[in-house]
């Protein structure tokens, strides 16, 4: 399968998600993605049936703390993905067409979005809805898409210029982007409040910057042009993913050595996401530092990993599917119809969120498995028309 054929899904949704390199597929991809998603269907999972404060001890910390690898893994993967298979194609004839094709992803993007926002918020009345999609406030659970729909009207427009930029300056790119996000937030006086939560994010509003998240993207890309060229060499591609390891547990002995003792109340509090927006040191060290190990275990293991957690790599290989099947569910089946929202206990609603990772699995392969037989019996009809 080309890349060509792979750029109808995205993180979520819009990038490929897994990419055929000199004949193979990066299955670390999906596998990465999947690991993300999945952490993200238990935290909304939870979360969304029952406020934070009735978890117990440990669903606050380890698991709902854990949950909080997945945005920066989201941020770090969707780079990745764009390096892997849009980078190397920016000096093509026919860039203008990918260029749009990403473009014209945001705007699907977008539209679901908007869409998912009246099912997250539609309980709350219609204020409330309107608000959200007029871009006077912004919902929680949905808003991640927020992020990747605006990244892709501007982002690939900006892949060609990286692709011819020294060395030296993308790999200064994420501090510089850093330093960037840090001067505009302290220094740039916005009329709008929405405004500067959508490029720099706001205490008050709940919505990821894009400015703010802009160095994973660009560490992603990074990481991504590695991962291209060593995939195929499995000690190369061991080296990266070691490296890539040691890199997060770093991160994360800043964190433990920051937070102090005793750690459990900042990891209670990072639970609560704060520090989440705008992003402060301490999560960002826990989140970052988090999703760059379980990265650079999905590269390890390869596609011989990806295989063996299929249910998770079918799920990355999706995520915008992923993400549609998960927030219709808990909204609409779980909270609207069966009206489990602080009616279950927090065993059950975590067992809830595993059976909806592995029903969305389900989904999502069933999905794939009937768009490729469509495919295959469009393709016997032209094959037909043309022997006629």
């Amino acid at each position: 399968m080309s890349a060509d054929s792979l750029a109808t899904t995205a993180a979520p949704g819009t990038v490929p998600a897994a990419v055929a390199v000199r004949g193979g597929r990066i299955g670390s991809i999906d596998l990465a993605r999947g690991l993300a998603v999945c952490l993200m269907i238990v935290s909304h999972g939870t979360n969304g049936l029952m406020p934070y404060a009735d978890f117990p001890d440990w669903g606050q910390v380890p698991v709902h703390a854990l949950t909080k690898f997945s945005s920066s893994l989201f941020f770090i993967v969707f780079g990745i993905a764009l390096a892997v298979a849009f980078v190397p194609k920016t000096a093509a004839p026919d860039w203008p067409g990918r260029r749009n094709h990403l473009v014209r992803r945001g705007l699907l993007v977008l539209s679901w979005y908007k869409l998912l926002t009246v099912v997250e918020l539609w309980d709350r009345g219609r204020d409330a809805v309107v608000d959200a999609l007029l871009y006077r406030s912004f919902p929680s659970f949905v808003e991640i898409l927020g992020f990747y729909a605006i990244a892709l009207l501007w982002i690939p427009w900006l892949l060609p210029l990286w692709a011819r930029t020294p060395a030296w300056l993308r790999w200064a790119s994420p501090l510089l982007a850093g330093g960037l996000w840090w001067w505009v937030s302290g220094h740039v006086d916005f009329d709008s409040r929405p405004l500067r939560a959508v490029l720099v994010e706001d205490h008050e509003l709940y919505t990821w910057g894009q400015l703010s998240r802009l160095p994973l993207v660009l560490l992603g890309l990074l990481l991504g042009g590695l991962l291209r060229r060593w995939d195929q060499e499995a000690r190369s591609r061991l080296l990266l993913a070691g490296g890539i390891v040691v890199a997060g547990l770093l991160l994360l002995a800043a964190f433990a050595h920051l937070a102090g003792e005793p750690l459990r109340p900042v990891l209670v509090e990072i639970g609560r996401n704060q520090g989440k927006h705008p992003p402060g040191l301490l999560f960002s060290l826990f989140s970052v530092g988090g999703a760059l190990v379980l990265l650079g275990l999905s590269v390890a293991g390869g596609n011989l990993l990806a295989r063996a957690l299929r249910p998770l790599a079918v799920v990355g290989s999706d995520s915008l599917m992923a993400f549609i099947v998960h927030i219709s569910v808990i909204f609409l089946l779980l909270r609207g119809t069966l009206g489990y929202y602080q009616a279950v206990s927090y065993e059950h609603a975590l067992l809830l969120s595993g059976g909806l990772v592995v029903a969305t699995a389900a989904w999502i392969a069933l999905w794939q498995a009937l768009r490729a037989r469509l495919r295959q019996w469009r393709e016997r009809q032209r094959g037909a028309a043309h022997a006629g």
